[in-house]
């Protein structure tokens, strides 16, 4: 394996896992930003009410993204475990 096979293996791996978390990330950061601006707007400042929000959106995209985000990484894996004979 050459340096720019090792290259555009990582880079393919970023790739796919900016893929496959950017969706999940994304939702809670938006639900974080939500839950703050909320938060300072009625000045109610619980610890808990930053956490739960977010882990209920996460839990429910994972729960709604979980079968594309396992066939996203299922078939790099396989894309990448094929492409073993073809390295030299």
């Amino acid at each position: 394996m050459n340096q720019g096979q090792a290259l555009g293996l990582i880079n393919a791996l970023l790739w796919q896992t900016m893929l496959i978390a950017g969706p999940v990330l994304a939702v809670v950061l938006i639900v974080g930003l939500v839950v703050s601006v909320l938060q300072a707007t009625t000045q109610l400042q619980e610890m808990t009410l930053s956490y739960v929000p977010k882990m209920l959106a996460a839990g429910l995209m994972l729960i709604l993204l979980g079968p594309w985000m396992i066939g996203r990484l299922t078939q790099f894996a396989v894309n990448t475990l094929e492409s073993i004979g073809q390295i030299r």
